[in-house]
């Protein structure tokens, strides 16, 4: 039961065309996530990201940050390494729905006022891997593989 679950997340089409994406946007939500995680990279840190997220409305603000920042964090990483690359891009995916519509929508859609298109670009990247799985370059490939035989 256990091995058909994970087969099912693991399976992956052959290919080398995700791995760019998974890098790419890998990179930028381990990033993001570092930054309201640990302060890293300019960020605020957990009580700032937390204090910032409250003032916004989302409520309790550090868990919110927790739960965003982790996300981002360890979500990047596993675009980036191809593990369990389907939940965790799902994930990425609501993360950015939540943070276009709470955020961004208001200001429209360019980044010079602070508008969603950065978000948007992000979430239909989640999406598509989401969609597609990992692609050859990745652990997901190795771990279906295995259970295939």
């Amino acid at each position: 039961m256990m091995e058909n679950v994970i087969r099912r997340i693991t399976a992956s089409s052959a290919g080398y065309d995700t791995l760019p994406l998974r890098i790419g946007a890998g990179v930028i939500f381990a990033a993001h996530g570092a930054q309201k995680l640990f302060g890293w990279f300019g960020g605020y840190g957990l009580q700032g990201t937390g204090e910032w997220m409250a003032s916004i409305g989302l409520e309790p603000g550090v868990l919110m940050a927790a739960m965003a920042g982790s996300a981002e964090f360890f979500g990047g990483l596993a675009l980036i390494l191809g593990l369990l690359l389907r939940p965790a891009a799902v994930v990425l995916a609501l993360t950015m729905v939540v943070a276009i519509v709470t955020v961004h929508l208001s200001n429209g859609l360019f980044m010079a006022n602070n508008g969603y298109e950065f978000g948007l670009a992000l979430l239909a990247v989640s999406v598509g891997l989401a969609i597609r799985g990992a692609g050859s370059a990745s652990i997901d490939r190795l771990l279906s593989d295995r259970l295939a035989g």
